[in-house]
């Protein structure tokens, strides 16, 4: 888990203060959360569960346009999470991730293919250079895919997607080893060594 850290010394805003000012800066747009720089305000009871599920005091939040005005705020400092806007600054809790991938579609093959992604707010990007594909393993050897969503903030990507995306999977020299993984916009993303797979 990561949560937001330092002293409560500011009167602390509800969920409803802040989304009329996420409201407000998201007019024009993905608001610019990394440029700015308001008082840390304390830690908002609002948590992002590992299947995305926002919850805000223990229940969650069931308006799918709220929540997707919240995740445009989102900015990530280190470990930890908070919502973000010109005037205040407040630490959430974050299971995972703060997005969940749930669906991707595949175009062209080899090192011409693209993968585009879509999150459950409603993020399209297509995976490469900007962002990234990683997958990591427990200490069971589970799989936890990741793609790069946006400045430092990740979804992971949801199992029939990951598993649609291993049959996509070729074997590729990298780094000197050959590994099994995906293309994307011309970039090769190691998921397994080749040799551990056949294994």
């Amino acid at each position: 888990m990561a949560k937001g850290t330092g002293a409560q010394n500011l009167e602390m805003p509800s969920a409803e203060s802040i989304a009329a000012s996420a409201q407000e800066v998201a007019k024009g747009g993905l608001p610019p959360v990394e440029k700015w720089n308001p008082p840390f305000c304390g830690d908002l009871d609002m948590r992002i569960a590992r299947d995305g599920t926002w919850f805000y005091q223990g229940s969650p939040i069931g308006r799918a346009g709220l929540v997707k005005l919240f995740s445009s705020i989102i900015r990530k400092d280190g470990d930890a999470y908070f919502l973000v806007t010109p005037v205040e600054k407040v630490g959430i809790i974050v299971d995972d991730a703060p997005f969940v991938a749930i669906d991707f579609d595949a175009a062209g093959t080899g090192d011409s293919q693209k993968l585009r992604f879509e999150t459950h707010v409603g993020d399209r990007f297509v995976a490469g250079p900007d962002h990234p594909l990683r997958v990591s393993y427990d200490d069971k050897g589970e799989p936890s895919p990741y793609v790069l969503v946006r400045r430092n903030l990740e979804a992971l990507i949801d199992r029939k997607s990951f598993y649609r995306l291993i049959d996509l999977g070729v074997h590729h020299s990298h780094e000197g080893e050959n590994w099994f993984g995906l293309w994307s916009a011309g970039t090769f993303f190691p998921i397994m060594l080749s040799a551990e797979l056949e294994g």
